[in-house]
């Protein structure tokens, strides 16, 4: 059994958020897929076959919460989760698996460590950057994408649709090779 996690906000009015990036990802596998989500551990959630799906309804802050509930359901290891977020250090378009790491200044990376008690994970990292100068992160990561951003934006969730199905299959270091660079 594995768990695709993407981080997010489930308010409506945070839906084309840059914060909600691992969402985007998720809900564009879930259409492919034809799957709906139903609640359940503190989540919007959906079981296909041996795959779990999960947008934690937490809040970003609180995300560690939903995971580790999930874990705990599903007897899951750290090795058995990816979680799927944005990058405010990474330019729009680029992606970033990792193993383990810091939670980078990532409220939603820094709960899961906190509650799972470990930095290793399997992350994918969708880059939403540059942050313009000036802009606080908070209020950054909280706005809309552009309508000039669209294009490349949906090159970039597409992408890391792929990647992240393709984690379910295929060794990490090949993953890093195939998708750890720019997608636009």
């Amino acid at each position: 059994m594995k768990a695709i996690i993407g981080l997010g906000n489930a308010e409506a009015k945070y839906m084309n958020t840059r914060h909600n990036t691992g969402f985007m990802v998720v809900d564009k596998i879930l259409a492919e897929k034809n799957l709906k989500l139903s609640e359940k551990f503190k989540s919007f959630f959906v079981k296909d076959n041996d795959t779990l799906y999960l947008l934690p309804k937490t809040y970003m802050n609180l995300s560690g919460f939903a995971v580790v509930e999930l874990m705990n359901f599903y007897k899951l290891s750290l090795e058995d989760i990816l979680v799927i977020y944005d990058d405010i250090s990474l330019p729009l378009g680029t992606l970033r698996f990792r193993n383990d790491g810091s939670d980078g200044g990532h409220n939603g990376i820094k709960s899961v460590i906190k509650e799972t008690g470990s930095n290793k994970f399997a992350r994918l990292k969708v880059g939403i950057g540059p942050q313009p100068k000036g802009v606080p992160s908070e209020k950054f990561v909280l706005a809309d994408f552009s309508i000039s951003e669209a294009y490349n934006l949906q090159k970039a969730l597409n992408a890391a649709k792929c990647a992240a199905l393709d984690w379910l299959k295929t060794d990490f270091i090949t993953l890093q090779n195939l998708y750890n660079k720019s997608h636009v």
